[in-house]
């Protein structure tokens, strides 16, 4: 009967719907913190699809306040037993300096340290160059700082000592994923290479 399989579909609908009402969590109980580049095809990377994960992103893939406020939220009150945290090669993170940025900011906007970060708390301020420059985070070396967000999380009281948390560089050339230092063209054709074990 047509109405049995229209019930069932709305049933299933409802679950989605109503799930974190229930007290479900995401198909794999993962959160994804990763970059908003473009080029960076999260999902696709990952071989995740709707429903399995909570999936942030900012500017370089990085543990900012927003991004421990939602994993602090989706690990202790959603369910969530995993993070993956995806940097990129060739990231906009590594274009510029830190330096270059604030000048063209304070060219553009003035006193700087007169800027509110959240508009709903007014009291968090930086109230010097070099605070808003660490609060940006350019960075130099994509490995480096891919291993630098798994141990920021790890040694974070709001996260859950439980949770597993593991990093990986997205390389926008191959369209792989590999782990940090793991860069296997090193290893291609090289007869060094051959006598070396790959980065673990």
């Amino acid at each position: 009967m047509l109405f049995e399989t229209i019930d069932q579909q709305q049933e299933e609908w409802a679950k989605w719907v109503l799930r974190r009402q229930r007290g479900i969590p995401n198909n794999r109980k993962l959160f994804v913190l990763a970059c908003m580049d473009e080029r960076l095809p999260v999902e696709e990377a990952l071989g995740i699809g709707p429903g399995d994960a909570h999936v942030f992103r900012n500017a370089g893939g990085l543990v900012t306040d927003d991004a421990i406020r939602s994993a602090m939220l989706t690990t202790n009150f959603f369910g969530t037993e995993e993070i993956i945290i995806v940097n990129h090669t060739e990231c906009g993170m590594m274009s510029a300096s830190t330096e270059d940025l604030i000048k063209t900011l304070q060219s553009s906007i003035g006193d700087l340290s007169a800027v509110t970060l959240d508009p709903a708390l007014p009291e968090l301020q930086l109230t010097t160059s070099h605070a808003l420059g660490r609060w940006i985070k350019m960075f130099e070396d994509v490995d480096e700082i891919s291993m630098a967000q798994v141990a920021y999380l790890k040694n974070h009281p709001f996260i859950p000592s439980h949770v597993q948390i593991q990093s990986y560089v997205y390389e926008v050339e191959t369209g792989k994923l590999r782990k940090p230092y793991a860069r296997l063209s090193e290893h291609v054709n090289n007869a060094k290479s051959m006598k070396e074990p790959l980065n673990q």
